[in-house]
């Protein structure tokens, strides 16, 4: 943990940076932003187009600000994770999206005063990121069941029902998932694998309060990667305590391992959904980015 000078190296300038379509994007932060105008942070709001814009306007102003907030869930965050890895600048997050599992992995409080409070007590963590095939992911990246639910889960659902929304999609798929055969290739071993999901973690949680893996940490330099070799979806349903508790592995139908990088290919071509937002296809390579952007965090 690190901490941001307060004192007469004192940020001033900040790139804000909300996400209206967020699930709580259109409540109201002027309480918070009037914390920062209290403690002389001049704010520089651009208007951005689409999640492209947002790391292309993290770096236009690169130059210009000492720090960037974002407004949103996490595929805001995972939308600019590019601009923040490339131009360095510490970030803060007001979390308000659906799950927002990398403000749960960062203990952070829900409610965006406190966290701008977070942001001005100047508090940082070093994370790792995660990458697969050149994008980067806070969270966890997926193939199979995950990736088909992030097709079907619109963002008027999302924003209708919140988590719930997961659990209402995900029921509608469960009884539709089909094993697919995948060849998992790390550290020296390449292994077949039939299975309906795979997912390769960087964070904690995931999908609502999912989480990847029990002792599982941001910067911890590993990736964590589990996949789901069940033969009925009705094994899926006995699996879910253990899956948001993060304890799956230890499960006979559950393949899990630690790793810094790990390749998968399928016959076919399968999405790849990144916290949330469908990126790319297999085959898809995943590895770690160590302590590769700055995060205000709790103390």
């Amino acid at each position: 943990m690190q901490t941001y000078d307060n004192g007469a190296r004192r940020p001033k300038r900040a790139l804000i940076l909300v996400n209206r379509r967020a699930r709580r994007g259109g409540s109201s932060i002027t309480d918070a932003l009037d914390l920062l105008a209290h403690a002389g942070v001049t704010l520089i709001e651009p208007e951005v187009m689409g999640r492209e814009g947002l790391s292309e306007a993290i770096r236009t102003h690169a130059q210009e600000v000492d720090f960037v907030i974002l407004g949103g869930g996490d595929g805001t965050m995972n939308a600019a994770a590019a601009g923040l890895h490339e131009t360095g600048l510490p970030f803060g997050i007001l979390p308000l999206g659906t799950a927002n599992d990398l403000a749960r992995t960062l203990g952070l409080p829900v409610s965006p005063i406190d966290a701008m409070r977070v942001i001005l007590n100047g508090h940082t963590r070093r994370l790792d990121l995660g990458e697969v095939n050149g994008h980067f992911f806070f969270n966890v990246a997926s193939i199979g069941f995950s990736a088909h639910l992030a097709r079907n889960l619109t963002s008027e659902a999302k924003k209708r029902w919140g988590v719930l929304g997961y659990a209402v999609a995900a029921s509608r798929l469960l009884a539709e998932s089909r094993p697919f055969t995948v060849t998992i290739e790390h550290d020296g071993q390449i292994e077949r694998a039939k299975t309906v999901q795979v997912s390769v973690g960087n964070g904690r949680f995931y999908g609502g309060g999912m989480t990847v893996e029990n002792t599982a940490q941001p910067d911890d330099g590993r990736l964590d990667v589990y996949s789901l070799e069940v033969k009925h979806w009705s094994e899926l349903l006995a699996l879910l305590p253990a899956l948001r508790r993060g304890t799956h592995g230890r499960w006979k139908n559950v393949r899990a391992f630690g790793t810094t990088e790990v390749i998968l290919n399928t016959r076919r071509p399968h999405e790849v959904n990144a916290d949330g937002e469908l990126v790319t296809t297999t085959p898809a390579h995943f590895r770690i980015r160590r302590a590769a952007v700055t995060v205000f965090a709790p103390e």
